[in-house]
């Protein structure tokens, strides 16, 4: 029996899609990866509705996304700065994010923009979709997995379960990492000579308009090739920073494609794909460089850092409620067992 509940899009602002932890195994076959852009949202979106980690979330751009409540109430999380409002019977509200809510039948939580960054995810309790090749991620441009294959859009219904426990927060969120992104060098790294490696390092490379769920294109200073500007094609994963004729990077995120004929001047390591992932365009950054065994040591610290905001997720208590001491405390005093032989209905004079 299908549930009644579900999560309608009332608008899906710049860009919002269905991902999970992605589809693994087949880029052999051309098949990217897809899934989230930021995992550690994932995780914690869906911890806070009580969700296993890897379920399902709608991963949203740059604000705008509203969802509405239907046919009874459901609960949903959002991870990420983002600022929000609930509207219920009319009346709007601002609500924090980092923290699970439950929505009535009839009312809209809106992602009116975000603080830091561009990327957030809305987990909502129970969602369940098929999985194609082992993924209920969207990948758009092959139309495979989220709702039919597409971006979700105004009108589309996400189904859900009825809102069960208790509602959770995360009460201090995670801060905004602001260090360069880090990179492995390669595999091309004998295509480029020492004074394009320090330019790479040693510049700003502002993120263009060009930008999203495949990849982001830099503006910078011209990275030079030694020798051709194009390769026999090869494998390539996210991360991958492949360099052009023109000797502008293009770093390729998940849903890009899975070979491609463009040097590679490095990698970024796992971990920070997230955070450029949330570049906005026409902001900054800088790149330094790591071995990898650094790259998977910074991945353990990184893992070690998400559990331990896993780990600090507890219910949600409203302001000025104490409900650890609310159910230590002894609320009804002096209760006696009616059918006790000491049990003796109240007289006059008694106190």
């Amino acid at each position: 029996m299908n549930s009644p509940a579900s999560l309608e899009i009332v608008s899906p602002g710049a860009y919002a899609s269905v991902q999970d932890i992605g589809r693994r195994g087949f880029r052999r076959i051309g098949v990217p990866w897809a899934g989230v852009l930021d995992p550690r949202l994932m995780r914690i979106a869906n911890a806070l509705v009580g969700n296993p980690g890897t379920a399902p979330v709608i991963e949203c751009f740059d604000g705008g996304l509203q969802v509405l409540a239907r046919g009874a109430a459901v609960r949903v999380a959002v991870a990420g700065d983002a600022v929000l409002e609930i509207e219920h019977d009319g009346e709007r509200k601002p609500l924090p994010a980092w923290r699970s809510v439950t929505l009535a039948d009839g009312d809209i939580l809106r992602i009116r923009r975000m603080g830091s960054g561009r990327i957030a995810a809305l987990a909502l309790e129970g969602l369940a979709l098929p999985q194609v090749l082992g993924s209920a991620s969207t990948y758009a441009r092959a139309a495979l997995g989220g709702v039919d294959g597409r971006a979700l859009a105004a009108g589309v219904c996400v189904p859900a379960q009825p809102a069960s426990g208790a509602e959770r927060i995360l009460p201090e969120p995670p801060e905004v990492d602001e260090r360069p992104i880090r990179v492995v060098f390669g595999p091309q790294a004998d295509h480029f000579s020492a004074e394009t490696f320090d330019t790479f390092l040693g510049s700003d490379y502002r993120v263009t308009a060009e930008a999203d769920r495949m990849g982001v294109r830099l503006e910078g200073p011209v990275l030079g090739h030694l020798g051709p500007a194009e390769i026999i094609s090869d494998a390539t994963v996210p991360g991958s920073i492949q360099v052009p004729g023109k000797g502008q990077p293009i770093v390729l995120l998940a849903d890009a494609q899975t070979a491609g004929g463009y040097p590679k001047i490095a990698t970024v390591i796992g971990s920070d794909i997230p955070r450029l992932a949330a570049c906005r365009p026409g902001q900054t950054l800088r790149f330094a460089a790591v071995s990898a065994a650094e790259g998977e040591r910074i991945a353990r610290e990184t893992e070690a850092e998400t559990l331990a905001l896993l780990a600090a997720i507890r219910p949600f208590v409203a302001e000025g409620v104490d409900l650890t001491a609310l159910y230590s405390a002894n609320l009804v005093g002096g209760v006696v067992n009616a059918r006790s032989p000491e049990y003796r209905p109240l007289t006059a004079g008694d106190d």
